[in-house]
Formats: C-alpha cells, sequence, structure tokens
C-alpha cells in the first residue's frame, strides 16, 4: 500500500498533460455510469447484473432454516391423483375448509387461489340444468326445485365453511386485460385522496364470486413483479386501485391470524409528497415499503416440499383425517399447489421452479420477525454520491499508476465496495446497487489499460489485415470497426455452406486450349463469386471447376440460410444470362449443380505450419458436398438438407421433397429438398402437382408400389419434362419386377461421395 500512495505521488503537471486523455476518458465514463445510476438512462445489461448479485447476496443470507409458524396444504400431484384433477368441487374443498380452520384449528387459512365462476358439479346446478333443458317436467318439480336444500349447491357448502373460521381468499390485479372486472373485491384498507406516485398501476381485476367474498373473514392479492429476466424478487404489500388501497394475501393474512388489527399506511413529505413509504399493523413495528408499495422477499430457503423453509402437508392427507386434531393449531396456513399441470411455479432468486404459494408464507415470516429486507427511497442520491466520489479517486489514479499498481488500486477499490455493500445486507438488511460501482471500476481499468497496451491495438489491425486473404474486403472493413470480435481461433458455430460444381466442365475441359478454358473458367467463376459476395458470402476455396462458400463467420450473420439460398437463386440467374452469350457465340451452355447444408460445423484457421487457410470443416460440411453430387442424379439446380429448408420455413418459398436419402460417411438418412419457385410463385398448377406429390411419397416409402405407379403416372402426364417422376417411375418398376424385403423404409443410399 506504501508503494502505491508512493507511485501516485508521481503525479505532476506534465504528467498530468500527457495523460489527459486517460483521465477525461475515465471521468466520461463516470458520467455514463451516472446516467444509469440515476434513473434518467437504464442500461439493461448493467440492471440484469445487479439483480445477479442481488441474487447471489440472498443466497448467501438464507437462513435454511425450518419456520414452524406457516404450513403449507398442498394440493400436489399425490392429492390430484387420489381425488381427480383440478378444480375440484367446492364441497369437497368446503370439507378441507372446515378440517383445518375447526378440527386443526389454524389461526388463519389463505388461499392463493380464486374461486371466478359457480360451482357447475354441484348437484343443485346440474338439476336446474335439467329442469331448463327438459321442458316435459311437470311445475311441482319446479317448485321443488326452487325450494331444495341449500346442501345440494356447492357454492353455498363452500360460504358456510369460510364463514365459520379465519379465512382469507385470493385474487389478483390485472393491467394488460383492457380493464376487464369479474367477482367482487374487498374494502380497501385505505381511501385515497390522489393516486401515489410510483405506485404499480392496475386496470383491471379478477375476484371471487360474491357469496364466497362475503363469507371470508378476508381478502388479498397474490401479484408479484417479475423482472426483466423472469425473475420475482418483489410482491406489493398494498396496491392501489380506483381510489383505494388494497392489502396482498399475506399482509391480510397476518391481520386475520392477529385479531384483524388496525391497518396504519404511511405516505411521504416534503419531495416525496403523496408516495407510499411504510406501513404499520396495530401496533407492530413499522414495515418499510419501496414507493411502489413493494417489499423484497426474504426467501428462508431453495422452496419445495423438501426445501426446509415451511412445512408442507399433502391436501389429501389433510382431507383424509390423518393429522391428529389441533396439529395444526395456531400456524398460519395457505393452500397452494406444487404440481407442475397447475402453473404456479416462479423463477425466484434461488430457484428457477418455485412454488408461489411459498412466496407468500416467506412474507408471512418476515413480517411475523420484522425481517424484511429495505431498499432505501434516497438510494439513487446515494448511489450517485458514491460514483462521483470513485469517479474523482480513479480519474486522477489510474492514469498515473503503472500497470500493477493500476490494478491493485482497483482491486483495493472494489473490495471495499463489495465487502462494505455486503456488511450491510447482511448487518442492517438494506439493499444498495452494486453492479454500479464494481462494473465502473473494472470498466476504468479496462480502459486505462487500452491506453497502456497500444500496441494490441496494432495486433489486432494486424489480424483484420490477416482476414483479408480469405474473406471479402467489405467484410474485412467491417470487422476493422470492431477487430475484438474477430480471432483466427477456431470455434464451432451454426453457419450454411454451399458447394457449387459446374456441369461437364471436364469433358469441356478436354476439347479447349488451356488459355481459352482458363478464360472460361474464369469468366464463369468471377460471375458467380460475385452473386455470392453481394449476399454476404465468404468463398472458401476454389476445386477446379468447383467453389465452396460459407455464410456466418467471420461476420455474425443470423440469416446465413435466407442469404445463401438467396445466392443460389441468383447464381441460377447469373448463369442464364452467360449461358445466353455464350449460345450467342456458338458455344455451348454451362450448367451448375448447388448443394447447401446448415449446421454446427468448426470454423477459423487451419492447415499446417506451412500454409492455412480460414475454412470450415465437419459433418455438416461433408452433408453439402454429398448434396451437391446429387442434384445431377436428380436433375436439378439446387438440393438443400431439411435443415435449411427449416430454416427458411417462414421465407415463403415454394419447396419440393425430393427423397430420403443416405449418403456416404452419414449413418442416418436425411431429406433433400429442392426449390420449384421463388416466394409468390405459387400457380395452381403447381400447387396441384406438388399436392399430388406429397401424397405420393408415403405410398413409396410404405411399400404400396402399385398405387404408387398410378400416382407417378399421373404427374408425368401433369408436368413430363421434371426428370424426378421419371427417375421415380424407374425405381417403381424395378420395385415391382423385383418386390423389396420387408425391412423396406424408402431410402436411397449413396455409397459414392
Amino acid at each position: 500500500m506504501c508503494e502505491l500512495l508512493a507511485s501516485m505521488s508521481i503525479m505532476s503537471w506534465p504528467n498530468f498533460w500527457r495523460r489527459r486523455k486517460r483521465i477525461l476518458a475515465t471521468a466520461a465514463l463516470t458520467l455514463l455510469v451516472i446516467v444509469h445510476a440515476s434513473g434518467w438512462r437504464q442500461f439493461t445489461l448493467l440492471t440484469l447484473l445487479d439483480n445477479a448479485l442481488y441474487d447471489l447476496r440472498l443466497g448467501l443470507a438464507m437462513p435454511r432454516t425450518l419456520d414452524e409458524r406457516v404450513v403449507i396444504i398442498d394440493v400436489d400431484e399425490r392429492s390430484l391423483g387420489r381425488l381427480g384433477q383440478w378444480p375440484w368441487d367446492r364441497a369437497r374443498i368446503a370439507r378441507l375448509v372446515d378440517e383445518l380452520t375447526q378440527r386443526q384449528q389454524v389461526a388463519v387459512l389463505g388461499m392463493d387461489l380464486v374461486f371466478a365462476e359457480t360451482d357447475r358439479s354441484s348437484a343443485l346446478d346440474l338439476l336446474q340444468r335439467l329442469a331448463r333443458e327438459d321442458l316435459r317436467h311437470d311445475a311441482d318439480f319446479v317448485r321443488w326445485l326452487a325450494h331444495t336444500d341449500s346442501d345440494l349447491d356447492n357454492d353455498a357448502v363452500l360460504a358456510r365453511a369460510l364463514a365459520r373460521g379465519p379465512t382469507v381468499l385470493g385474487y389478483y390485479f390485472t393491467g394488460d386485460r383492457h380493464g376487464r372486472r369479474s367477482g367482487r373485491l374487498p374494502p380497501p384498507v385505505a381511501v385515497l385522496d390522489a393516486w401515489p406516485p410510483g405506485a404499480l398501476a392496475w386496470d383491471g381485476y379478477g375476484a371471487n364470486i360474491p357469496r364466497l367474498a362475503q363469507a371470508a373473514k378476508g381478502a388479498g392479492f397474490f401479484n408479484s413483479v417479475v423482472y426483466l429476466d423472469g425473475t420475482v424478487r418483489t410482491v406489493p404489500l398494498l396496491a392501489a386501485f380506483d381510489d383505494g388501497l388494497y392489502e396482498s394475501l399475506a399482509l391480510a393474512m397476518l391481520r386475520v391470524g392477529q385479531g384483524q388489527p388496525p391497518l396504519l399506511v404511511q405516505f411521504g413529505q416534503g419531495s416525496a409528497a403523496g408516495e407510499l413509504q411504510g406501513l404499520k399493523i396495530g401496533a407492530g413495528p413499522r414495515v418499510p415499503l419501496n414507493k411502489r408499495g413493494t417489499v423484497w422477499v426474504p426467501f428462508r430457503g431453495p422452496g419445495g416440499p423438501q426445501g426446509g423453509s415451511f412445512r408442507y402437508f399433502s391436501a389429501v392427507d389433510v382431507l383424509d383425517g390423518t393429522l391428529p386434531a389441533g396439529s395444526l393449531r395456531g400456524r398460519y396456513a395457505l393452500l397452494g399447489s406444487t404440481a407442475p399441470g397447475l402453473m404456479d411455479l416462479r423463477a425466484v432468486p434461488v430457484s428457477q421452479a418455485y412454488p408461489g404459494v411459498e412466496i407468500h408464507a416467506n412474507v408471512i415470516s418476515a413480517l411475523l420477525d420484522g425481517r424484511l429486507l429495505l431498499r432505501p427511497s434516497d438510494e439513487r442520491a446515494w448511489n450517485v454520491l458514491l460514483l462521483l466520489a470513485l469517479g474523482a479517486v480513479l480519474s486522477l489514479g489510474l492514469p498515473m499508476l503503472r500497470v500493477t499498481h493500476a490494478l491493485a488500486l482497483s482491486l483495493v477499490v472494489a473490495a471495499a465496495l463489495l465487502i462494505g455493500n455486503t456488511a450491510l445486507f447482511l448487518s442492517a438488511r438494506i439493499v444498495l446497487p452494486l453492479a454500479d460501482g464494481l462494473v465502473f471500476v473494472l470498466a476504468a481499468l479496462a480502459m486505462n489499460q487500452v491506453f497502456d497496451h497500444l500496441a494490441k491495438h496494432r495486433a489486432r489491425r494486424a489480424l483484420a489485415e490477416q482476414f483479408a486473404s480469405y474473406v471479402p474486403p467489405e467484410l474485412v472493413r467491417q470487422m476493422e470497426q470492431d477487430p475484438e470480435r474477430y480471432d483466427m481461433q477456431a470455434r464451432a458455430q451454426e453457419m450454411t455452406v454451399m458447394f457449387c460444381d459446374l456441369d461437364g466442365f471436364t469433358s469441356r475441359a478436354e476439347t479447349l486450349e488451356p488459355l481459352a478454358l482458363q478464360s472460361l473458367l474464369n469468366n464463369v467463376l468471377s460471375r458467380l463469386t460475385h452473386v455470392i459476395r453481394a449476399h454476404g458470402g465468404t468463398i472458401d476455396k476454389y476445386m477446379g471447376d468447383c467453389l465452396m462458400a460459407f455464410w456466418g463467420a467471420p461476420v455474425s450473420q443470423p440469416e446465413h440460410a435466407r442469404l445463401a439460398i438467396q445466392s443460389a437463386i441468383d447464381m441460377g440467374a447469373a448463369l442464364i444470362q452467360f449461358n445466353a452469350e455464350q449460345i450467342a457465340a456458338g458455344h455451348p451452355a454451362v450448367g451448375a449443380s448447388i448443394g447447401l447444408n446448415t449446421g454446427l460445423m468448426a470454423v477459423g484457421n487451419m492447415g499446417s505450419d506451412v500454409r492455412r487457410a480460414y475454412t470450415v470443416i465437419g459433418d455438416a460440411v461433408n452433408l453439402a458436398a454429398r448434396l451437391e453430387s446429387l442434384a445431377s442424379v436428380y436433375r436439378v439446380d439446387i438440393v438443400v438438407s431439411e435443415a435449411t429448408m427449416r430454416h427458411l420455413a417462414g421465407a415463403g418459398h415454394i419447396w419440393q421433397e425430393l427423397d430420403r436419402v443416405c449418403v456416404k460417411g452419414k449413418t442416418q438418412a436425411v431429406s433433400i429438398y429442392t426449390i420449384r419457385a421463388a416466394p409468390g410463385g405459387l400457380t395452381p398448377n403447381l400447387a396441384e402437382e406438388l399436392d399430388r406429390w406429397r401424397q405420393s411419397l408415403p405410398l413409396w416409402r410404405a411399400g404400396r408400389f402399385i398405387e404408387f405407379s398410378a400416382q407417378i403416372s399421373a404427374l408425368k402426364e401433369c408436368n413430363p419434362g421434371f426428370y424426378l417422376y421419371q427417375l421415380y417411375s424407374e425405381r417403381v418398376a424395378a420395385c415391382l419386377r423385383n418386390p423389396p424385403g420387408p425391412d423396406w423404409d424408402g431410402i436411397a443410399l449413396f455409397d459414392d461421395k
């Protein structure tokens, strides 16, 4: 440390002037982070990182102990297996309520579910529907039905059970259902004169039917707050709706369990006038609130029946009466579900599949202990002041220090931030941002190291110059804009690769003079290369009259398959124009066979110490080469794999499946396709032809050769110039002469490369 301070003491005006760019750059970085910390402009990555650091601290601080005061009545898979699918009829739920409130004598029973509609499984409902539908019933039956015992009405049975015990129903608020409202809300806990600034906004709700809502002792909403990464970290204790404040399920249960003490809501004053700041339950301690009305959930453990935080009791066991009477006396009981099919599992900081009902259990436990986490309302101001102090130290310190001393200073500052923040979290349960400061320290250090290592920048330029030997100049220019993203190291990546071979060129080479052959080949390959480059492709190599290209590297191209197939189509158009010139000059036309495949392949600088090339290798590359050779077999210009075709499923191209083949080097068969028309080019005749072909292929693969022969004959008449139908006509004739064995599957085997 003494050496570090001595190193900083060498600061002088000449040193300051030479390093002014680094000092100004660090100061600018300070302002950038402050923009995020102040809330003026939020950076998603910083927010996600701060959430991740919060999750880490929360996981370290969890007590991982059992709280006997709160229990969960679990509608688990075993209960569903025994008692049938959810929802159960209200009479059964009424028995469950009576068992818990009367025989087990829980302090309160909260239900993490909504009874939004009447029970249509009750006997009364069935009789009423029967009476409405069967007009032959006489008036005496209708009069009897009107005065029948209410025990036939499951909703009435449940309402009486709710009224007999300390029960709290759940409901939810919505902000995305166009203000739809159903059921009956409980009375608000407070009437609002004005909307609380920053409070969560809702415009609709889904609540319980009136007869049940009136019978319960209370009701609370069970909404949670889902963050950008889909994780639940906070839940609202109070929610503003219309002109009232409503309490959450956990808060309503706590109050009912404690005899419904009065609830005092605290609002801010001065600059925070009207904001939600806290609440008091009777004479209990103050519960701090975020201005949104939310609290951070202090999870006790990993969650679930085996998580060790709360006792779980299967609903079927409770209904069977296997628990001795009074076993749950005085407990806060929550009725919910851990069955995956009921969709009440949430992603939380401590688990990706956490029972939603246990979130409420954690809040109740924390309210009972007074151990809720607190994020101060002025935490942004404190964070900005901290960043200003850090900016002053690092802006003046890092540029003046050698590399090792700058690293030491950064580590000391980062460690102080981490230790101080964690100490506040663990001891005072105060949640303050951590990512802003840590990222700023690391970013400032990294930026200063860039200034100290200009040689690395020159090395990156040299790397871009290396790529110029392998990729188009336009891609090299793009790489030079951000050279750090690219290197020559091999990596696995999903890409699309193309092989293109000029048909019949080998035989023509035997009749042409070398200079004429060179001119012809260069002319054709140049035109095809221009098309590939126009669509962002990288030319891998030329192999005589064959070229190989790929899309997806070194510059990332999410639509590599689309670019490749469009290149193939445009290459065909370029050859049409070239052949028109050839024929006009009295020369024969040139054809091309193209094979395309999409898949995972290795890309990088590969070769020997003497010579290397930026290329792609792998099974997906080999398959593309095999597909190119199959184009001449099926006499089509383009053959693509199923993987490539599926990448273009929404592009509108008109595809025709050619066959299922097993090529050399592959043990599994693949489906191959060709393009019959560009997007928008489907005619009625072509649609009818392709539909008949799709109906014919299953006959071929099922070995129903006579039926297939009739279909293929019709297709030949429909399109006599399409060789595919002639090929299959010859195949089926051979099969009829010599029927294949019982293992026939219609797959064509190609053992040649």
